[in-house]
């Protein structure tokens, strides 16, 4: 059977918050089967813990945030839980001393790094995947997003539409048979991205204030800012993608299904992950061996070790 994931150790990492500019420490802890992963405010008294699931986003302005009934909310957890995702862990404590996690270099890939030096830990219990069997859909205006049926595993295909000349059109489309591998390889370096002309904007609603070239492509009206350029040609879109992959994985389980959308973003992900799980019909819970048609291959502890190689 394929099983369920947590961390061998316990890791701790800084970094700075995007949207408080302040530094933000994060400590990631194994948890046992069935646990999910779980947020816990650490610099509240008492600590308060938030699920992650999808009824817990309740914020989904330039970032993904988990936040409570009273509340208290946790920021920019979707980068975090696209690397989770491609590690196929589904149980973790994740303890921040702060609003939002760190931002780290905008991508997942300092988050997969991290857990490289701690090793995945296989548990003695069945991973459970989240099976699409009906067609679901969410819009809004011309945007859209779609999950269907599919033969095997887990796809994605998007597109996005920004008319500016750091951004050719035939580079807004990209899909990819998602795997632990190819997330590592196609999406784990794609860095947010904003446009200069709305930073003032964001800072005024006391927004971005950590975002730098350090951890962000900025874009001014004709070219990308950043001195080394893009990461990947198509990094606009590969990153967007890497929100999907974080924003559907909310729930804690690996979707089986064909990912299909059009200048989608955090709202619309979740909505239609949310569309998806309303409806008892559109979907059910599997458990998988590990020869079925429908597996997705995770990383390993080797492939992990040998990350640094892969995203070269």
């Amino acid at each position: 059977m394929i099983r369920q994931r947590t961390l061998k150790s316990v890791v701790t990492t800084t970094g700075i918050g995007l949207h408080s500019g302040k530094k933000v420490q994060v400590t990631f802890k194994p948890a046992p089967a069935n646990t999910g992963i779980i947020y816990t405010r650490t610099d509240l008294n008492p600590p308060v813990s938030i699920k992650c699931e999808p009824n817990s986003v309740r914020d989904t302005q330039l970032c993904t945030a988990l936040v409570n009934l009273d509340g208290v909310r946790i920021s920019t957890v979707e980068h975090l839980t696209a690397a989770l995702c491609a590690l196929g862990i589904d149980n973790l404590y994740v303890d921040v001393n702060a609003p939002e996690l760190p931002v780290m270099d905008g991508s997942s890939q300092p988050f997969i790094y991290l857990f490289e030096s701690t090793g995945v830990e296989l548990l003695n219990e069945p991973k459970k995947f989240l099976l699409v069997k009906r067609p679901v859909r969410v819009a809004d205006e011309d945007k859209y997003a779609s999950l269907v049926p599919n033969n095997g595993g887990f796809s994605l295909d998007l597109t996005i539409d920004f008319d500016h000349p750091a951004m050719e059109k035939e580079l807004q489309h990209f899909s990819l048979k998602f795997s632990g591998k190819s997330f590592v390889n196609e999406l784990a370096r794609a860095r947010t991205f904003c446009f200069m002309r709305d930073v003032e904007y964001m800072h005024a609603n006391n927004l971005a204030l950590g975002g730098s070239l350090e951890n962000a492509v900025v874009l001014d009206d004709y070219r990308v800012v950043n001195p080394d350029g893009l990461r990947y040609a198509n990094e606009f879109v590969k990153h967007k993608m890497l929100d999907a992959v974080g924003d559907l994985y909310m729930q804690g389980l690996s979707i089986l299904g064909d990912f299909k959308a059009y200048k989608t973003g955090h709202k619309l992900n979740n909505m239609l992950l949310r569309a998806l799980l309303s409806d008892s019909a559109n979907y059910e819970i599997v458990t998988l061996g590990d020869s079925s048609e429908h597996a997705i291959d995770y990383l390993d502890n080797y492939e992990v070790a040998s990350v640094g190689i892969l995203c070269k």
